[in-house]
């Protein structure tokens, strides 16, 4: 098994204002503990690309996507809701974080590998087709799945969003469309508002969006309740062609943001379990990017914990230094 993993300096580029909670330290801090784990060396590193135009905007308008540029070169810090602080390169690192998504796409359809993790920002599964929202500028899971769909030719693509948060945007952009299952467990009632019980599609779509809401304090039995009973028997029966995770790690116990009580192993055991998922219907692919998290000790141990797992690493853990 061979994993990858996206990542670039530029992403540090995307300048949010000072003390925002999504700033440039979290990926340095994460990928600076990553290269001191046992089994980083088997990872297969992977330069990102910048998202064409074309997958910008089979998620989002046009007009939107102009906005966006046309901000961050006017120099304003803030685009839609004052919590997305833009700078004059966030433009551009959004694209190059969907475009890292992109990248791992093509390295897994052509068989290079099974799956992979971008390590990523700006973040996306807020971002609307027309708005910003909750630090998110473009969708880049949701431009994932189109990509996987339109250039390489998928049907049916699973989407679990574990952020802490539930993604609006993503749901938004699937709720009619029954060819994308989104699901999601997040911390309810909280930011951004949606993701309640009764909320599982229109139209066409109805069925294949499922909201699994956790009350604050919430821990890892909690989940694994909830995937063993909805999370694991849907994504059994939808059958995926590609399973995509939407990896927040603000659901740990240390987050600042939420309050939820995850342990680092937990997640861990989530990736496990969406392996199995993607090895029994979709060859293993499997592409996972980075959300939110933003406690500068427990983000990278998660994602060191979440990157372990999938590549196969006989390690019992990494080391906490």
């Amino acid at each position: 098994m061979t994993t990858a993993l996206v990542y670039d300096a530029a992403y540090l580029r995307h300048e949010t204002g000072w003390g925002h909670p999504e700033r440039p330290e979290r990926l340095s801090l994460t990928y600076d503990h990553l290269l001191r784990q046992p089994w980083f060396p088997s990872l297969k590193l992977l330069k990102p690309r910048i998202a064409e135009e074309e997958w910008i905007l089979s998620t989002h308008t046009r007009e939107y996507a102009e906005r966006v540029r046309a901000g961050c070169a006017a120099g304003q810090t803030a685009l839609d809701t004052p919590d997305v602080g833009i700078s004059a390169d966030s433009f551009n690192t959004a694209r190059l974080a969907a475009g890292g998504a992109l990248t791992i796409a093509d390295a897994v359809m052509s068989g290079d590998l099974h799956n992979g993790f971008a390590l990523i920002r700006p973040p996306g599964h807020h971002a609307e087709s027309e708005r910003a929202m909750g630090f998110c500028l473009f969708n880049n899971a949701a431009i994932l799945a189109r990509y996987l769909q339109k250039r390489h030719g998928l049907g049916k693509i699973l989407i679990l969003d574990w952020d802490v948060h539930h993604g609006n945007g993503t749901q938004h952009a699937f709720e009619e469309d029954p060819s994308v299952y989104y699901m999601s467990l997040h911390q309810y009632p909280f930011y951004p508002g949606t993701g309640g019980p009764y909320e599982t599609g229109r139209g066409r779509g109805e069925g294949s969006t499922l909201n699994c809401p956790m009350g604050a304090g919430a821990r890892d039995e909690d989940y694994e309740e909830a995937f063993r009973t909805r999370i694991l028997p849907q994504a059994e029966a939808f059958r995926p062609e590609a399973v995509l995770i939407s990896a927040g790690f603000d659901a740990h116990e240390a987050d600042p943001l939420g309050s939820i009580c995850l342990t680092t192993e937990f997640f861990g055991w989530m990736t496990e379990r969406m392996m199995e998922v993607a090895g029994r219907f979709a060859g293993g692919r499997l592409i996972s990017l980075l959300e939110g998290g933003y406690h500068p000790e427990y983000l990278p141990r998660c994602t060191a914990e979440h990157l372990r797992v999938l590549s196969g690493s006989d390690s019992g853990g990494s080391p906490q230094t």
